[in-house]
C-alpha cells in the first residue's frame, strides 16, 4: 500500500509544459530519492504533492494519498524541508517563535516551550539557538531549523528539497545521519530531492531519475547507480566527480589581494541587564591572493567563510586588521570602497535567490551593476549581458522574467553571470556550484577557467566540497573557528592533511 502515489503528473505554465507524465509511488516508511538536472521537474512534483504549486501553474493527473479528502495536508501530514532555508524562514521572527508557529496551527494543545525544546534537541541544536533570527545563523543551522518547523506537525511523509546542497561535508553527513534518524525514529517516509548522488546513495532505498520533466528510469538505488540502463543516468553519475579545471600552463602574477590581521566579533543575543557576550567569528586573518591565482577556502559551517568573504567584499566591517585589492585599502569602514575597486572586484553569493530583488526582471538586474562603467555605450552592455547569459548556459529569452520564475540551479548560474558582467581581477564565489547539477556544475567551473584563461581573472573560491577545490584550486584554506589552521598547495593538504578539521572534511566525503 502506499502512502503518496502520483499518477501521470503534467504541471504546465501557459502553453509550457514543464512536468510531463510523471508517476511515482512512497510506501509507508519508505526513503525514496528523486534525481535530475536543474529544471527537471524534481521540485514541481514535490509542491504538486503538498498542494504548493503556483497558481499560475495548471495540473493534470492524480495525486492520492492515504488522509481523508479535504483533510489539511501541508505540515500536518506532510512536513517540507525547502530548498533555500535563508528565503523559507521569516527574517522579521526568531527562529522559536517560528517553530511555535507550525506548532500552534498542527497541535494547538501541547506544551509550546516544552515541545519547542524537544525538537531543537532532535535536530541537535542548543535551546539558545530559539532566540536567534535566521541571519544570525549558519547555513547548516537554518536548515537544522526548517527540518525542526517540518517535523513540528509530526507528519507521516517528510519532503527534503535539497537539504544538503549549501552544507560542509561534515554538517551534510551530520544532516544525513539526523534525516535518517528521525525516519526511523517516527517510522517516516522521506521523498528526497538532490542532484547530488552521494547524498542519495547514503540516505534513499529507491530512486527516481528525470530529465526534461519526464521520468528516465527508477528502481532500487545501489542497482540503478552502479548499473544505470539508461544514457542520460550514466551520464548524471559520470559527472559526479568534477574533473581538473586548473589552468597549469597560467603563470599567477603580483599580489592582487592582501589581507593582514582580520579580526571580527559578534555579539550573541541576550537581555539588555544581561552580561554581553560575543562569538568571535574571525581571528586574525592574514591571505594573499596574486593575479590570475585561485585559491579555496574550505571549513566547516559557522567558521566564518562567508563573513570573511563579506569583509573581502566590502559589504561588512573589520574590528581590526587591513584590507588592501588593487591599490585600495578598505575594511574598516562601509561605503570607502571607490568604484574602481568595485568594478574589479565582483561577488557571487551564497543564496541565490535572497541575492536578486525580486522586484527586477533579469534583464534589470544584470544591467545594474553595468552602472560602474559609464564609459559603455548600449549595444556593448547588451553584448556583455547576452555573452555572459550564454556562458552559463542560459538564453538571452530568459532577460523578461523575474527571479521566482527560475529554478535554483539557473538562479545560482544568473548570479554567477551577473557577478561576470563586469570582467573584474577578483571574484570572490561563495559556494558558486552547490545548488547546480552535476552536469552544470562542470560547465561552469569550465567556464570560470576559461574566463581566468582569456581576461587573467583570479578567484576566491569559497566551497564545502573539496573534490571541487581540488579540481580548480592553486592554493586551499582551511578555516575552523575563524583562524586559518592551515594552508597549502591544494594536493599536498588534501593528500597529508596536518589539522584534524581538515582529515575530518576529507573523511566526511560520499561518494556513489
Amino acid at each position: 500500500m502506499s502512502l503518496v502515489e502520483v499518477k501521470n503528473l503534467v504541471v504546465r505554465f501557459g502553453d509550457y509544459e514543464v512536468v510531463k507524465n510523471i508517476s511515482l509511488s512512497i510506501a509507508p516508511g519508505q526513503r525514496v530519492g528523486v534525481v535530475g538536472e536543474s529544471g527537471s521537474g524534481k521540485s514541481l512534483t514535490a509542491l504538486a504533492i503538498i498542494d504548493l504549486l503556483p497558481d499560475s501553474a495548471r495540473m493534470r493527473g492524480q495525486i492520492l494519498r492515504t488522509w481523508p479528502a479535504g483533510e489539511m495536508v501541508r505540515g500536518r501530514h506532510i512536513g517540507m524541508v525547502f530548498q533555500e532555508p535563508m528565503t523559507a524562514l521569516n527574517p522579521l521572527m526568531r527562529v522559536g517563535d517560528q517553530v511555535k508557529e507550525a506548532l500552534h496551527l498542527h497541535l494547538p494543545n501541547v506544551d509550546f516551550d516544552a515541545r519547542i525544546a524537544e525538537l531543537l534537541a532532535e535536530v541537535d541544536l542548543p535551546q539558545t539557538v530559539a532566540k536567534r533570527y535566521p541571519h544570525e545563523l549558519s547555513g547548516g543551522q537554518r536548515q537544522r531549523i526548517g527540518l525542526a518547523i517540518a517535523l513540528a506537525g509530526e507528519p507521516e511523509l517528510l519532503i527534503a528539497d535539497e537539504p544538503t546542497s549549501a552544507l560542509d561535508m561534515i554538517t551534510q553527513a551530520q544532516v544525513i545521519a539526523l534525516i535518517r534518524r528521525v525516519c526511523d525514529k517516527h517510522n517516516m517516509a522521506l521523498l528526497f530531492i538532490s542532484h547530488d548522488l552521494g547524498a542519495v546513495a547514503a540516505l534513499c532505498e529507491h530512486v527516481y531519475v528525470l530529465e526534461k520533466g519526464k521520468h528516465v528510469e527508477d528502481g532500487p538505488t545501489q542497482t540503478l547507480l552502479s548499473a544505470p540502463k539508461q544514457a542520460y543516468t550514466q551520464r548524471l553519475i559520470a559527472a559526479a566527480r568534477p574533473t581538473r579545471r586548473r589552468a597549469t600552463a597560467l603563470q599567477t602574477g603580483k599580489p592582487i589581494l592582501q589581507l593582514n590581521g582580520i579580526s571580527r566579533r559578534f555579539r550573541l543575543p541576550s537581555p539588555f541587564w544581561a552580561q554581553k557576550q560575543y562569538v568571535q567569528a574571525l581571528d586574525d586573518i592574514n591571505l594573499e591572493i596574486g593575479e590570475a591565482e585561485v585559491v579555496g577556502l574550505v571549513g566547516p559551517s559557522g567558521c566564518g567563510k562567508t563573513t570573511l568573504s563579506r569583509i573581502i567584499a566590502g559589504l561588512q566591517t573589520a574590528q581590526r586588521g587591513t584590507i588592501t585589492f588593487d591599490g585600495h585599502a578598505y575594511g574598516r569602514q562601509l561605503g570607502i570602497m571607490p568604484n574602481k575597486a568595485r568594478r574589479e572586484l565582483s561577488m557571487v553569493f551564497q543564496d541565490p535567490f535572497g541575492s536578486f530583488d525580486p522586484r527586477l526582471n533579469m534583464a534589470q538586474s544584470l544591467y545594474e551593476p553595468l552602472h560602474l562603467m559609464p564609459e559603455l555605450g548600449h549595444t556593448e552592455r547588451r553584448e556583455r549581458v547576452h555573452i555572459a547569459l550564454e556562458r552559463v548556459g542560459l538564453a538571452p529569452d530568459m532577460l523578461g522574467r523575474h527571479p521566482h520564475a527560475f529554478s535554483g540551479g539557473q538562479r545560482q548560474r544568473l548570479a554567477i553571470a551577473r557577478a561576470l558582467v563586469l570582467r573584474p581581477k577578483l571574484v570572490v564565489l561563495d559556494e558558486p556550484v552547490s545548488a547546480l547539477d552535476v552536469s552544470i556544475r562542470g560547465d561552469v567551473l569550465a567556464l570560470l577557467a576559461d574566463l581566468r584563461e582569456r581576461y587573467g581573472i583570479a578567484y576566491l573560491f569559497v566551497s564545502h566540497d573539496l573534490d571541487v577545490v581540488r579540481a580548480v584550486a592553486d592554493r586551499v584554506l582551511v578555516m575552523d573557528k575563524g583562524k586559518i589552521v592551515e594552508q597549502g598547495d591544494v594536493d599536498n593538504v588534501f593528500e597529508a592533511p596536518q589539522a584534524e578539521i581538515t582529515r575530518r572534511l576529507l573523511d566526511a566525503r560520499l561518494y556513489i
